[in-house]
């Protein structure tokens, strides 16, 4: 997943400096090649991300194009039109007119503010950052700074798809769930497949699972499974709700299959599903997941309104 603040760019990625000639990028690709090849005794992520990477900047054309859009180029030469490329900005108001679900709280909109925050404050005090979005500067910054951009825009592509999915559906975002603002439950879906405590994350890599947990290097060490759970609970007592399960939504390279399916954790059934799969997953309900109709549904709805804050 070379477009996310995580991840390593094409040049990382093939092992050449960005000022590399077109030969030189092209042997280290080959070698690249060699050293990832699942017969070979690669691992079969590293050896897509090579060839993905190859794609970017394998043609005069594509590399000059990754290099505006990346923050590679010179600066004379790069416009605020080709780093939006990056997409890294907030997204554009909606103009469509189609019913949408009914949203409440701002997907996204702490870390947000937390990245512009500390994105200035890392530049240095007195030092004008005219675009905090710009990828030469959103790639230099530290990790923890990249990771509440990439998380505030999982949870707005959450946000996006959840809002396709109709009237049917009401969606809070950036709920609180105590005093501290990074301790929230990034969504609470209510829909007739069910209510559910959603997590939007990116680990720009694909992850692996361990007696019901998220692991991998771009985990970190965190326990995002346990995380949501015990973040769900809180809202459950606060509103006196029961969730019908739990959804961890992923960029699509992040995950080896749409839909993975943990089983209950905690007596809650815990999915991991790429972000293209969670319309499906929404519409059809999480597996085990109680389905809510009727009048059920209306005092659900009535209760999260009377007690969810937002951070």
């Amino acid at each position: 997943m070379l477009d996310s603040p995580l991840s390593a760019s094409a040049y990382e990625v093939l092992g050449v400096d960005p000022s590399a000639t077109a030969e030189e990028i092209k042997r280290a690709f080959r070698l690249r090649l060699r050293q990832t090849h699942p017969d070979a005794g690669g691992d079969a992520s590293a050896f897509i991300q090579v060839q993905r990477a190859w794609e970017l900047v394998g043609t005069p054309e594509g590399r000059a194009a990754y290099d505006r859009g990346h923050g590679f180029a010179t600066t004379s030469s790069t416009t605020t039109e080709e780093q939006d490329w990056s997409g890294w900005r907030a997204p554009a108001p909606r103009t469509d007119t189609r019913p949408k679900a009914r949203a409440y709280g701002h997907p996204g909109g702490w870390r947000r503010e937390r990245y512009l925050a500390l994105i200035r404050e890392w530049a240095g005090h007195g030092v004008d950052v005219p675009d905090p979005y710009d990828p030469a500067l959103v790639r230099s910054a530290p990790l923890e700074i990249r990771r509440l951009l990439a998380d505030a825009l999982a949870e707005e592509a959450t946000a996006s798809t959840v809002s396709d999915l109709g009237m049917g559906f009401t969606v809070w975002h950036d709920v609180a769930v105590g005093t501290d603002p990074a301790d929230k439950l990034d969504h609470v879906v209510l829909s007739p497949s069910g209510l559910y405590g959603v997590m939007s994350e990116d680990f720009a890599e694909v992850v692996r699972f361990r007696r019901g947990e998220i692991i991998g290097r771009g985990v970190d060490g965190r326990a995002p499974v346990a995380t949501l759970l015990g973040r769900m609970r809180v809202v459950a007592r606060a509103a006196k709700v029961r969730f019908g399960g739990a959804i961890i939504v992923l960029p699509d390279d992040d995950l080896d299959q749409a839909v993975t399916a943990l089983g209950k954790v905690r007596g809650v059934p815990v999915v991991v599903v790429r972000r293209s799969a969670l319309s499906m997953v929404l519409r059809q309900g999480v597996p085990g997941a109680r389905d809510i109709g009727g009048n059920e549904l209306f005092d659900v709805r009535t209760r999260l309104q009377h007690t969810v804050r937002f951070v």
